[in-house]
């Protein structure tokens, strides 16, 4: 199974992120609160299981995709979307954390885009374990199918 997925995603390009995190941190993170985003002004919260602001910095996690919570494609979109985003708020809260490089600066909506590190673990590949999350193949996937 694991030299399955190994293969796979060495196809996919991500070998490097989820298999090697990045060596370059851009910064490093103190343990604080970040709670989901409320409908206020957003400074510091966590929009979704992939993004979240951080001192008004607004972050994608560039190694995986999660479920929508914004406007999902059906229920069990939205269910598991707000599970992911109260896991990333929970491991984010839990202690420090590592933003490092990714492959580019920026996504197209403006959103910095960094591989998030904790204990020299990428977050991402948590989420993924844990069944919030998939590897970034360069597009969201139907959460909705099957």
């Amino acid at each position: 199974m694991a030299l399955g997925v190994t293969a796979s995603l060495r196809d996919t390009g991500l070998a490097s992120f989820l298999l090697d995190p990045p060596a370059e941190i851009v910064a490093e993170v103190p343990a604080r609160s970040l709670p989901l985003c409320g409908s206020g002004p957003r400074k510091t919260c966590v929009i979704d299981g992939d993004t979240f602001w951080l001192d008004g910095e607004k972050i994608r996690i560039a190694d995986i995709n999660t479920p929508e919570t914004g406007s999902p494609s059906c229920a069990a979109e939205a269910r598991l979307g707000h599970h992911a985003a109260e896991r990333l708020s929970q491991i984010l809260s839990s202690g420090g954390f590592s933003l490092a490089a990714a492959d580019r600066d920026e996504d197209r909506y403006g959103r910095k885009l960094r591989v998030v590190m904790q204990g020299g673990t990428s977050i991402g590949n948590t989420l993924i374990a844990e069944g919030l999350a998939h590897p970034w193949q360069g597009r969201r996937l139907d959460w909705c199918a099957g």
